[in-house]
């Protein structure tokens, strides 16, 4: 046979055509691919193994504080997340309870198979989708436009938009101690050569890292020595579209127990054998979720932490160590989990590890998470420099849309600060500095008080059904939703109330003031001196009082609060959820107890000296500033948290 012709037959490669391809398959590459082929475009995802779908590599849960509020928004735009995670949940939370309702946001803890099973079998099932193991190598441009990928294989797949959502797989590296595999995580296979592609094409690179604590086996932990940790009685779904019956199921637990003197110790004697402190990490990690060699390092006076004990799910008797990432090598791991209570003779399954990986500089993009040099190429994920599942999909979720409106020549999506978390997300990523991996935290919205959790659906419904991946029926019950609303607005406004006797021990009953002459129910409701507007703003602490020179005195506390201005028709104090300064010195009370939960830490004070049955102060505390049982603290309390009836 001719030599050219033996050439030319070599040379031969696959070559297919898709409107879209979706580099990656985790949360964001599902978001992604389902928006895609939803908006009836020829979809094709790839992955390095069709495995690890919606894998959940750490922890794996779904919500949290300000992440509740993303997988909110994103099923009230036509996501998936909210339902995938209604389906395949063990535990049900919501957290921020002893706050107002703004900040509330639901946490569930997944059993991490069924979660990527579920969503494997939506994405396998769903139309214009095509699901490919393999490994994209190269990105194709001509003028500034994408055309196209090319895997490992030499197969091109041509295309009219790409959007990457490589996750920690490019370029990866996983160590602890001196060990540094170049995997992904969970020992898959890492991508090495997409990074060169974009460097070639003038994309600025970081490289970040971040990590993940061991896996132990169940039936080896004490769990007499640790605190046991409930779901919530009532389950609240994610999604708008769950029937709220349908999760109303058996959960399972989780544990609390704590580091101690010993541990720091350990951790202490070994930190010039760590990576993250010998410099054989070279990647920045998330500030917001450090490690615990970071942790004792960083609050030397801390004499514990928390620990979180969490199943992996159904499936497996394996453990989440929350709280206990590590980077720390082999023979540390097993003497450092050894010493904290109820894990003395606890089994690894599974090494702590750090994970570095090539993420990009997001302030390339456009909000719409489109790259400025290279049209057609979109990104999600956290391959812009986030952290997170939750975070990950939501970006996903924009790009896959943003993607399909290039190639049906429509109006690009972009949410504002104002309307979504969503917005604030993606803006920050696109135009702030971002040096280390991005973590979504409610202080980070300023409209944080609009942007409530159960409002997702008025807020962003409309837009899921302009862009296409709301039904019409789903459209037509927020209408209605709305339209119901109204109504009971317009009704309150025009319905009056005299000052009769019946209306006045109501009153009274509620703490609000009597009143003087009729009222409309409207303005009974935003009178900010009734004790279920109070309760609505998030005040838990109610104390009976009486009006003092020079102040408040608290009976029961056997204490005068000074500075604060009552009369002698008030008897009642609420302390409001922001009402605590810790750094102040007027008054001292003691640590009864730590409740402390994940994203969850609620302190029980009393005046030190007060009644043992006095009630108790419920304050809420950070995790880096969680005080010890028994402990005096010296603080203030902020005039303006402090409300009288």
């Amino acid at each position: 046979m001719n030599e050219c012709v033996i050439e030319e037959i070599k040379m031969k490669h696959l070559e297919e055509n898709y409107d879209i391809v979706v580099v990656g398959a985790g949360h964001a590459g599902c978001e992604a691919a389902l928006a895609g082929a939803r908006l009836g475009l020829s979809t094709i995802m790839f992955t390095v193994s069709a495995e690890s779908i919606a894998l959940m590599p750490c922890n794996p849960n779904v919500g949290g504080s300000s992440k509740g509020h993303l997988v909110r928004e994103l099923d009230a735009l036509g996501g998936e997340m909210g339902k995938n995670i209604d389906k395949t949940f063990i535990q049900s939370k919501m957290l921020n309870c002893s706050k107002g309702p703004a900040v509330h946001s639901l946490r569930a803890q997944a059993d991490k198979q069924a979660y990527s099973n579920e969503m494997r079998k939506t994405l396998e099932n769903q139309e214009n989708l095509t699901i490919r193991q393999g490994e994209v190598t190269k990105l194709l441009v001509e003028d500034g436009k994408i055309t196209g990928v090319r895997t490992y294989s030499g197969a091109i797949y041509h295309c009219k938009a790409v959007v990457l959502c490589t996750g920690t797989y490019l370029k990866a590296r996983c160590i602890y101690g001196d060990v540094s595999n170049y995997t992904g995580p969970n020992g898959l296979q890492a991508a090495n050569y997409l990074t060169d592609s974009l460097k070639e094409l003038g994309i600025e690179m970081f490289r970040f890292k971040t990590g993940t604590p061991a896996r132990i086996a169940g039936n080896t932990i004490d769990y007499s020595k640790m605190e046991e940790q409930f779901g919530d009685e009532r389950v609240v779904p994610f999604s708008f579209s769950t029937d709220p019956e349908d999760v109303q199921i058996e959960q399972k637990s989780c544990w609390l127990t704590y580091t101690n003197e010993t541990t720091h110790d350990i951790i202490r004697a070994n930190l010039d054998r760590s990576p993250l402190y010998s410099g054989m990490i070279e990647g920045t990690g998330p500030r917001y979720c450090p490690s615990i060699e970071d942790k004792v390092v960083r609050f030397a006076d801390k004499k514990r932490h928390q620990v979180f004990i969490e199943p992996e799910g159904m499936y497996t008797n394996e453990m989440y160590i929350g709280g206990m990432s590590s980077s720390l090598p082999e023979d540390v791991q097993e003497e450092m989990y050894h010493s904290v209570p109820g894990l003395e003779h606890a089994k690894i399954v599974k090494n702590a590890y750090a994970i570095e990986y090539d993420c990009i500089n997001p302030r390339q993009l456009y909000p719409t998470l489109e790259f400025k040099k290279i049209k057609g190429l979109f990104s999600g994920g956290q391959f812009n420099g986030s952290s997170g599942y939750e975070e990950a999909a939501a970006q996903g979720l924009i790009a896959g849309i943003n993607a399909a409106m290039e190639v049906l020549g429509k109006e690009q999506l972009i949410l504002d600060r104002s309307e979504a978390y969503i917005g604030v997300l993606i803006d920050d990523l696109v135009t702030k500095e971002n040096h280390e991996p991005y973590r979504m935290m409610t202080s980070r919205a300023e409209y944080r008080l609009l942007l409530r959790q159960d409002n997702a659906d008025l807020r962003l419904r409309e837009k899921g059904y302009r862009v296409g991946l709301i039904s019409e029926e789903q459209y037509q019950d927020i209408l209605e939703k709305e339209r119901l609303i109204k109504e009971e607005i317009e009704r309150v406004e025009h319905v009056n109330v005299g000052a009769s006797k019946p209306v006045q021990e109501l009153l009274e009953q509620y703490g609000s003031t009597p009143l003087t002459s009729g009222s409309t129910l409207g303005e009974l409701i935003r009178r900010p001196d009734s004790l279920s507007a109070a309760r609505l703003a998030g005040y838990k602490n109610f104390f009976p009082c009486r009006a003092c020179e020079g102040g408040v005195f608290v009976p029961d506390w056997g204490l005068t609060l000074r500075g604060i201005s009552a009369g002698p028709e008030h008897s009642l104090l609420a302390v409001g959820p922001d009402a605590v300064d810790l750094s102040g010195k007027a008054y001292a009370f003691r640590v009864l107890r730590v409740i402390q939960d994940v994203g969850h830490n609620v302190v029980l004070l009393r005046p030190d000296g007060a009644s043992e049955n006095a009630p108790v102060l419920r304050i809420e505390a950070a995790p880096e500033n969680v005080p010890q049982p028994g402990s005096i603290l010296t603080l203030s309390l902020r005039p303006a948290s402090l409300l009288l009836f």
